[in-house]
């Protein structure tokens, strides 16, 4: 189970293998958004406006960007089809392939051209149905890791926690509740028809802060200046 009594040391090279493997998905996850932008400025695609944010996240796989759009999916989705979890946890396992499956739909099946762009000739509205699921889907798989998975623990109910683990548990809830009100601000783009482009990659980044907290990626930033104080004293 999550975080709780100190693993025996036969377990240690499987829990440091879970919390790298935790920190590639957040890594991955906070770097998207970004690089389809950059990479999509310096490869410009002609008739969209170079530098202009596009009406989405996933509109990017219709420019220069489309290695890192597909790429990053593809790579996320690997990640989360084999992501152990923990032993006695089934729903881990289940929302990682649910989502691994659904990452795998929104890379193969892409949304609508951007307007003025003309998809290609194997592309119909069918396409663009399974995309919209698919990243629903993987979005509520992102969640229900934050708001639920991520905080369970080994400690029984009504006794107290560590204050690290509460502490990453307050994190892993607000990046969740980030993600609800992220997706239902780019769900009301269907009455509005906004661009949902900062929507998704709010929603991205909280899911990617998530992951990074639950993997402990500043261990080693703590440790080293815990190391140069000791040297110091």
């Amino acid at each position: 189970m999550p975080d709780g009594p100190v693993a025996p040391p036969s377990n240690a090279p499987l829990n440091l293998t879970q919390q790298a493997h935790r920190r590639l998905i957040g890594i991955l996850g906070l770097l998207l958004p970004g690089l389809l932008y950059l990479v999509a400025g310096l490869r410009p695609t002609a008739p969209l406006p170079r530098w202009e944010l596009l009406p989405s996240v996933s509109a990017y796989y219709y420019t220069g960007g489309v290695g890192i759009f597909v790429g990053v999916l593809f790579a996320l989705s690997l990640f989360l089809l084999t992501y152990p979890g923990y032993k006695d946890v089934l729903a881990d396992r289940i929302v990682g392939t649910v989502g691994g499956l659904a990452a795998l739909g929104v890379a193969l099946f892409p949304t609508g051209a951007p307007l003025g762009v003309c998809p290609p000739p194997w592309w119909s509205r069918t396409l663009q149905y399974i995309h919209y699921a698919s990243a629903i889907t993987l979005f509520i798989a992102f969640i229900l890791f934050s708001i639920w998975l991520f905080r369970l623990s080994s400690v029984p109910r009504g006794q107290p926690r560590p204050d690290d683990k509460r502490r990453r548990d307050t994190v892993c809830l607000a990046c969740g509740l980030v993600m609800i009100v992220a997706v239902l601000w780019a769900a009301s783009s269907v009455v509005t028809h906004e661009r949902i482009f900062v929507p998704e990659a709010i929603a991205i980044v909280a899911f990617a802060v998530s992951w990074l907290v639950k993997g402990e990626v500043y261990q080693p930033l703590v440790s080293a200046v815990r190391s140069w104080k000791a040297r110091r004293g």
